[in-house]
C-alpha cells in the first residue's frame, strides 16, 4: 500500500507544480508581446498571419512531444524527466530572448512548447506514484487548477513586465525561473532518493560544463551582435562574412558556436559521466518507439497547423489546412498500423483498454471544446460591449470565471474520495452548460450588472470540478508504468479539442452572424456581434452538456475511490 509522502516529497510536489503553472503561464504571455516580437523579426502589424508561426510553434512542440515525453517518463522516472524538461523550457526561453529572426524565435518557441508540455504529464504521474489511488484528488486537482490559471496569469505577467521593460526582458525572466524551478526539483530528488545518501556522488563534468559555458556565450554574441564589439577594429572582424552576402553564421563567431556545439556534442555522447547523457535519454526514447513517437507526432502537427494557424473570421482551418489534415489523417493511418505490428509500441495495446480509459480523453477532448469558448469569447463579449476600450477591463471580466475554476478543480478533487469521477465531472458540466445557456441571453448592459458574476462564477466552478475527476478515472484505469503516456494523452485530446473548438464555433457563429444579417439588414454591429457571442456559447453549453453525458457513462467502472496501489516515486534515470 502507498503511505501518504513525507514532507519533502510534498515540497518536490510543490516545485512541481509551480513549474507547472509557470509554464502555463507562458502559453498566453505572448497575447500582449506579440506586436513587439513581430516588430523584432521585421513583420508588419497588418500581416498578422505571418507570425502566426510565433503562437502555433509553441503548441506545436507543447502537443506533439507530449507522448513521447511521457512515455519517456515512464521508462526513466518522472523527476528526471520534470528537471530535463525545465532544461528544454529554459534554452527555449534563452533562444527566444536573443533570436535575431522569424525562424530562430519559431525554433525557440517550438523548445519552450515542448520542455512547458512535459511537466504536466511528469507531475500527473509523479501524483500517481506518491499518492494512492484514494487520496489522489486534492493533488490532481490543485496541478490542474494551476495549469488552467495561467491563462489569466500569462497577459497580466506580460502586461507587468511590459510596463519597465521589453518583450526580452519576459523570456529572460523565463529563462532564470525555469533554471532556478530544475536545480531545485534536482536537488530535492537527490535527496529524496536512498541510494543517493548512502553512494559518492560523481563528479561533475568540468569540462563538459566549460564547453557550455563556451557554447552559451559564443551563441549570445552571434545571436545580439552587440554594437561595441561590432564597432571595435579588433574584434569587429569576429561578425565579417568569409562570404560576401553570408549570413551571421560562416562569420568567425559563427564557426567558433558551431565548433563549440560541436565539441560539447562530442563530449556528451563519448564521455564516461557526461554533463547530459545524451546516449541514456537515446536509448530512453528508443525503448519509447520513437518510430510510433514520430507518427503520432505528425498526426498531431496537422491538426495543430491547420486549426492553431487559421484565421476563424475566415474559415475553420487555414487555406493549407485540407493539406495538413490530410496529412494528418496518412500519419495517423500508418500510426494505427505500427500499433499493431510493433514489439513495443508508444501506446502499449492493453494501456487504454479499459472504458473509463479511452472514455477520459473523450471527455477531455469535449471539455477543451467548451472551455475554449470561455477563455476567448468572454473577454470578446466584454470589448464588444461594456469594455470596448480596455483590454484591461475585458480581461477582468474573464477573471471572475478564472478565479472560480482552481478553486472548482480542488474541491473536485476532494470530491473523488467521496463521489463517483462520472457524477463529478457530469456535475461539472451541467454547471458549466448552465453558464454559457446564462451568457447567451446576455444583452449589451449585462455585463454591468452584478448578476452577469453568477454564470461566470458557475462556468468557472463547473470546469474546475471536471479536471480532476477525468485525470482520476484515466490513472486508476492505466497500469502504473504507463501514467506518464495516460496523462499526456489527457492533456493532448484537451488542446486539440480547444484547437477544433474555437475553430468550428467560431465559424458557426459568424454563419448565425450572417444569418441574421440577411433576416435583418438594419442590426447594428454591436448587435450582430453580440449574435455571434450568444451563438458560441449556446455550442458551447451543448458540448460541455454532452461531456456530462460521456462521463456519466463511460466512468462507471472507474476505481476512484478506494483502491490501493503499490507505486512508489521511482528514481531511476
Amino acid at each position: 500500500m502507498t503511505t501518504a509522502p513525507d514532507r519533502r516529497s510534498r515540497l518536490l510536489l510543490a516545485f512541481c507544480a509551480a513549474a507547472v503553472a509557470f509554464a502555463a503561464v507562458d502559453t498566453y504571455v505572448v497575447v500582449l508581446a506579440l506586436p513587439d516580437m513581430m516588430a523584432a523579426v521585421s513583420i508588419p502589424v497588418d500581416e498578422l498571419q505571418r507570425a502566426a508561426p510565433i503562437v502555433s510553434g509553441f503548441l506545436l512542440g507543447y502537443v506533439a512531444m507530449l507522448p513521447l515525453i511521457g512515455r519517456i517518463a515512464d521508462l526513466r522516472g518522472q523527476v528526471p524527466v520534470l528537471a530535463a524538461s525545465l532544461v528544454v523550457f529554459a534554452v527555449g526561453s534563452l533562444v527566444t530572448t536573443i533570436s535575431y529572426d522569424l525562424t530562430t524565435m519559431v525554433i525557440g518557441r517550438f523548445l519552450q512548447g515542448a520542455g512547458g508540455g512535459g511537466l504536466v504529464p511528469a507531475t500527473m504521474a509523479l501524483v500517481a506514484a506518491l499518492y494512492p489511488v484514494e487520496d489522489r484528488g486534492v493533488p490532481l486537482g490543485i496541478v490542474s487548477g494551476v495549469q488552467e490559471i495561467g491563462s489569466v496569469i500569462g497577459p497580466l505577467f506580460g502586461a507587468v513586465v511590459l510596463a519597465f521593460g521589453s518583450w526580452r526582458t519576459i523570456f529572460a525572466i523565463n529563462l532564470a525561473v525555469g533554471v532556478l524551478l530544475a536545480v531545485a526539483v534536482r536537488a530535492l530528488w537527490r535527496a529524496e532518493s536512498p541510494a543517493d545518501s548512502s553512494a559518492p556522488r560523481p563528479r561533475p563534468d568540468l569540462l563538459g560544463g566549460l564547453l557550455a559555458v563556451a557554447l552559451l556565450g559564443a551563441l549570445f554574441v552571434a545571436f545580439v551582435q552587440p554594437v561595441e564589439l561590432k564597432r571595435d577594429l579588433t574584434y569587429g572582424q569576429l561578425f565579417i562574412p568569409y562570404v560576401d552576402g553570408g549570413s551571421r553564421w560562416v562569420t568567425p563567431i559563427g564557426l567558433i558556436t558551431a565548433a563549440a556545439a560541436v565539441l560539447l556534442l562530442a563530449r556528451c555522447l563519448f564521455a564516461k559521466r557526461p554533463l547530459v547523457d545524451l546516449r541514456g535519454w537515446y536509448r530512453s526514447a528508443r525503448d519509447a518507439d520513437l518510430v510510433g513517437a514520430a507518427l503520432l507526432a505528425l498526426a498531431l502537427a496537422g491538426v495543430v497547423l491547420a486549426f492553431a494557424s487559421a484565421d476563424p473570421e475566415q474559415a475553420v482551418f487555414n487555406p493549407k489546412g485540407g493539406w495538413f489534415l490530410l496529412g494528418s489523417a496518412i500519419a495517423a493511418a500508418a500510426f494505427v498500423l505500427h500499433l499493431v505490428r510493433a514489439d513495443a509500441p508508444i501506446v502499449p495495446r492493453a494501456a487504454l483498454a479499459a472504458v473509463p480509459a479511452w472514455g477520459s480523453l473523450a471527455v477531455s477532448f469535449l471539455i477543451g471544446w467548451a472551455l475554449i469558448a470561455a477563455l476567448v469569447d468572454i473577454p470578446l463579449f466584454a470589448r464588444t460591449t461594456t469594455f470596448r476600450d480596455s483590454q484591461l477591463g475585458a480581461a477582468l471580466v474573464l477573471l471572475r470565471f478564472l478565479v472560480a475554476l482552481p478553486v472548482g478543480a480542488v474541491v473536485g478533487g476532494y470530491l473523488v474520495r467521496r463521489l463517483p469521477a462520472g457524477v463529478i465531472t457530469a456535475i461539472g458540466m451541467v454547471l458549466a452548460s448552465g453558464g454559457f445557456l446564462w451568457m447567451a441571453q446576455w444583452d449589451a448592459t449585462s455585463l454591468d450588472g452584478f448578476a452577469s458574476n453568477v454564470p461566470l462564477v458557475l462556468g468557472g466552478l463547473g470546469f474546475g470540478l471536471a479536471l480532476a475527476p477525468v485525470n482520476a478515472a484515466m490513472l486508476s484505469t492505466t497500469a502504473h508504468d504507463t501514467h506518464g503516456l495516460a496523462s499526456a494523452l489527457v492533456v493532448v485530446a484537451r488542446m486539440v479539442g480547444m484547437l477544433v473548438g474555437i475553430s468550428v464555433l467560431t465559424t458557426w457563429g459568424l454563419h448565425r452572424l450572417h444569418v441574421e444579417h440577411v433576416a435583418d439588414p438594419d442590426l447594428g454591429l454591436t448587435d450582430l456581434a453580440i449574435v455571434q457571442e450568444h451563438s458560441v456559447f449556446t455550442g458551447a453549453a451543448a458540448a460541455a452538456l454532452l461531456a456530462g453525458v460521456v462521463a456519466l457513462l463511460l466512468f462507471r467502472r472507474a476505481p476512484t475511490r478506494g483502491l490501493d496501489t503499490s507505486e512508489v516515486l521511482r528514481t531511476g534515470g
